[in-house]
């Protein structure tokens, strides 16, 4: 108990200096007119909370947001859990396979959003060499409202699903093997063993990765900026590429706190519902 007590010193300095510093120094920043020098002297109230409820671009941003948190529970985890069920089994061509589908997720995301504007590069691209062959007129994905970002989702799926895989295959590799051969030798088919013994076992590693991909979304950005950044005409922004943009970039460092204390309170609020789920369950 005595060193529990002794440990928990540096752990709350560290916390408080980058947690609870940070936050709190947003959220005074927030309330001020401030290009980032020197002292913040013009204080605004709640103008910069009331600007951002008005701007039509921070409601894209957070449509957008909202969008790429769908696609990643609705495409992203089943695509990774169909993996997982085909790939978790121990055996060298498994490895390799589960290697290859993590790779993406190990990849920097500048690096990825770098590597996937080249392949949608209308002129040097990959698509470019595809419509080349078909004889078509060059296209350029990013730079088209109507697909720009439909182009951000794919590479997020594609970044990101190896991850959740891989809690998946960590998961299913802990089912019990006697419970998969009872449901067999009890004439149980290939999809009646996976809806009846392994999904309920799993379940908490999907709500784990559920939640990984709730704060995934609420904080990508690194993806969309080599990608986009935000264009065409602001319309592929997520929630923190508009604080960079509308913020940082253009030194509304209060506007940007604002903004930033805006999506910690929609973090709190998944945090705070994701306790309450495991706490529904463990009560059941």
């Amino acid at each position: 108990m005595t060193a529990t007590l002794l440990m928990l010193p540096p752990a709350l300095i560290l916390f408080s200096l980058f947690v609870i510093g940070p936050l709190l120094m947003a959220g005074y920043y927030s309330f001020f007119h401030w290009n980032g020098y020197g002292t913040p002297q013009d204080f605004v109230g709640v103008h910069n909370y009331e600007r951002a409820f008005h701007h039509s671009i921070f409601w894209v941003s957070v449509r957008n947001t909202v969008v790429l948190l769908l696609v990643s529970i609705f495409i992203q985890m089943p695509i990774a859990l169909a993996l997982a069920l085909a790939i978790y089994r121990k055996t060298p061509s498994n490895a390799l396979f589960r290697l290859v589908f993590f790779l993406p997720f190990i990849l920097a995301e500048i690096a990825a959003g770098l590597i996937w504007s080249f392949v949608f590069d209308g002129n040097t691209g990959l698509v470019a060499g595809i419509t080349h062959a078909l004889g078509i007129d060059p296209v350029f994905i990013l730079s088209n409202r109507d697909f720009a970002f439909y182009a951000i989702c794919l590479v997020v799926v594609w970044k990101y699903f190896g991850f959740h895989m891989m809690i998946y295959i960590a998961a299913l590799q802990a089912v019990p093997s006697e419970l998969i051969e009872a449901a067999r030798i009890e004439g149980a088919k290939r999809w009646a063993v996976i809806r009846h013994v392994q999904i309920p076992h799993i379940r908490p590693a999907i709500v784990v990765s559920g939640f990984f991909a709730v704060i995934g979304s609420l904080q990508l950005f690194d993806v969309v900026i080599p990608l986009t950044n935000g264009g065409p005409s602001n319309q592929t922004h997520t929630i923190v590429s508009y604080l960079y943009t509308f913020g940082l970039t253009r030194l509304n460092i209060g506007y940007g706190s604002a903004v930033g204390v805006i999506l910690f309170i929609a973090a709190v609020i998944v945090a705070v519902a994701y306790q309450w789920h495991l706490n529904r369950e463990s009560a059941k």
